[in-house]
């Protein structure tokens, strides 16, 4: 199945493969100072984007080694709100990163959309095992990926340099099991 032609709904969003149409918005919230923080990736145009959509939509996904990009939709509006990355590391782990637009934070909606990408990588997918890369100082995103439950394998200290500085990375994992259990109760 082909991430453009497939859509992840939940009860307030959709998740779909980005398009060209939205380089706009992921320029808007994606270039704000207070977003791109604690990311490697801070556009200075909207060409930066649309180059980037490009990247995005030409690769097959599922395909190990690679990332996608999934837009972050509200149901209501059909608006871009935000974007999910999810790196196939190989057949059976995948990596996923997530931003959301400033405007939209703390209602829930980053939450929603990543227990949806989850669901959809354990369930259609078949994967194994599923991690997040964190910057401790990214306080929001630790809570959001310690309320869904994702533990904590390990903290590397002064492990990536980012932003002309040694930054600790921290991992953390959750196999489908531990995800499929933690449903039940």
């Amino acid at each position: 199945m082909n991430f453009n032609e497939m859509n992840i709904s939940t009860e307030r969003l959709i998740l779909r493969g980005l398009r060209i149409s939205d380089a706009e918005a992921i320029f808007k919230y994606r270039s704000n100072p207070r977003i791109f923080k604690f990311q490697n990736w801070k556009p200075k145009t909207i060409e930066e984007v649309t180059e980037f959509i490009n990247e995005k939509i030409a690769k097959t996904p599922n395909v190990p080694g690679t990332w996608y990009q999934l837009g972050i939709l509200l149901k209501e509006a059909d608006e871009l709100i935000g974007d999910i990355g999810i790196h196939f590391i190989d057949n059976l782990q995948a990596e996923i990163g997530f931003t959301l637009s400033l405007e939209y934070q703390g209602k829930g909606y980053a939450t929603e959309s990543i227990i949806g990408a989850i669901n959809y990588l354990f369930n259609d997918l078949k994967k194994h095992r599923i991690i997040a890369s964190v910057d401790p100082r990214n306080i929001k995103s630790t809570a959001l990926i310690e309320r869904i439950k994702m533990r904590k394998e390990g903290h590397f200290k002064k492990s990536i340099w980012f932003n002309n500085e040694w930054a600790d990375d921290v991992i953390y994992a959750i196999l489908e099991e531990e995800w499929i259990d933690q449903k039940k109760s």
